[in-house]
């Protein structure tokens, strides 16, 4: 038994130290940018279409119900308070330096990071990887990092705008509660917004679309031979992208307080 353990541990030290070399190989070579030719600018082009413009829809959708959450529940409990001014922090609070970031993470990652672990995971099955590197094209510079450089950049803009729409959305839903100027409602917002929040807000979103795009890309590439082994590769970045937004999620709201 003891033996087993042992070989367990080798096996997850060893997977640790190739995840490592791994993620920082492809971050390295992000700082090499120039001389990339139309092969690579296309990759990041259809990702950031793929990533962000294609999911305005679903960020729409979740943006909207979480300001008109928080206004309704917000506004009842507050009132009966008779504290319905700490509506606007809550609102601050809640959509731009927690629920825009890690909403919209856990979108993309359902989205993008499934599609991307499945889409490198049927390049490996099917041989194009090693077709890339028989003709002297390196993976790591047309293939992964146009789409960390896509998913970090859609991450980061998609939480810009899931910010602006669950603001809009928990104004309209004021005005059918209580209505309010929209000037009032504006100013309030400006007076308990910071720059700190906003800036809390990207650096989230930031390391939530690296940690996508590396978890997705190095589980795709994970597969070895047979197209069943996908599915199961694909659950496991899902799990493992998850854990890691969420553990992020909440060392970065430690350091931020």
């Amino acid at each position: 038994m003891i033996s087993t353990l042992g070989d367990w541990g080798l096996k997850k030290l060893k997977n640790f130290f190739y995840a490592a070399g791994f993620m920082l190989k492809v971050l390295r070579e992000v700082t090499n940018i120039t001389g990339r030719n139309k092969i690579g600018f296309n990759v990041l082009v259809m990702q950031i279409l793929f990533t962000g413009v294609n999911a305005l829809g679903i960020i729409a959708i979740f943006s909207l119900a979480l300001g008109a959450v928080i206004i309704v529940q917000g506004s009842s409990i507050l009132q009966q308070l008779g504290q319905r001014d700490f509506l606007y922090p809550i609102l601050i609070s809640v959509i731009t330096r927690e629920g825009g970031p890690l909403l919209t993470a856990l979108v993309v990652m359902s989205r993008s990071g499934v599609a991307i672990a499945t889409e490198l995971g049927n390049m490996v099955v099917k041989h194009e990887i090693e077709a890339y590197i028989s003709v002297g094209i390196d993976p790591f510079n047309y293939l992964l990092v146009p789409r960390l450089l896509g998913v970090t950049i859609s991450t980061m803009l998609l939480t810009i705008y899931f910010n602006l729409m669950g603001l809009g959305a928990s104004f309209i839903f004021a005005q059918l509660l209580a209505p309010i100027p929209f000037s009032e409602y504006f100013r309030n917002l400006m007076i308990n917004l910071s720059l700190n929040d906003l800036i809390i807000s990207l650096v989230k979103s930031f390391f939530f679309g690296v940690i996508i795009a590396l978890v997705s890309s190095y589980n795709g590439l994970s597969v070895q031979n047979a197209t069943t082994e996908i599915p199961v590769i694909t659950i496991k970045a899902v799990g493992q992208g998850f854990a890691l937004i969420f553990l992020f999620n909440v060392i970065l709201t430690l350091v931020r307080f």
